[in-house]
């Protein structure tokens, strides 16, 4: 996820959960979940830039980041973090969201990928970017899975 679309001023987000949010709304894991799956897999310093940078307009989606891609779908038990960042990286690769692949490379190797492990998810990539669509994708594992 990206952190880059705030601009500096110095109002920086706190970790708890924000006093905004009612309880009721939280997010079953929330932002202090979320925070912490984004600090390890992040690191503190990119995080910490990240917060210092937000600002009121950027806030509400530094909040959704937080919250649902780190503390939903990142902390999730499904997966380990090295096959997130394999597919993180793919996706990105896809998309052609260049802004965001070298802050996920370095994820990638927190999380345990080698730079040879990187260059095969890449050039795996290469073959599939963008094929197939993902509703073929689930047509055809859902035929897979549930027979």
């Amino acid at each position: 996820m990206s952190d880059s679309e705030a601009k500096p001023n110095g109002h920086g987000r706190p970790e708890a959960d924000p006093p905004h949010q009612d309880a009721g709304q939280d997010a079953p894991r929330g932002y202090s979940e979320g925070m912490k799956t984004r600090r390890e897999v992040l690191g503190d310093e990119h995080v910490d830039r990240a917060l210092a940078n937000t600002t009121p307009f950027t806030e509400p989606f530094q909040d959704f980041i937080t919250r649902y891609a780190w503390g939903e779908i990142w902390s999730r038990p499904g997966l380990d973090r090295k096959t997130r960042s394999c597919i993180t990286l793919a996706a990105l690769v896809s998309l052609g969201a260049e802004n965001e692949i070298a802050m996920h490379v370095r994820a990638a190797r927190r999380n345990g990928l080698t730079p040879d492990e990187i260059a095969e998810v890449i050039l795996h990539t290469a073959l599939y970017a963008g094929v197939p669509r993902a509703n073929s994708a689930f047509a055809i594992a859902k035929e897979v899975l549930e027979g």
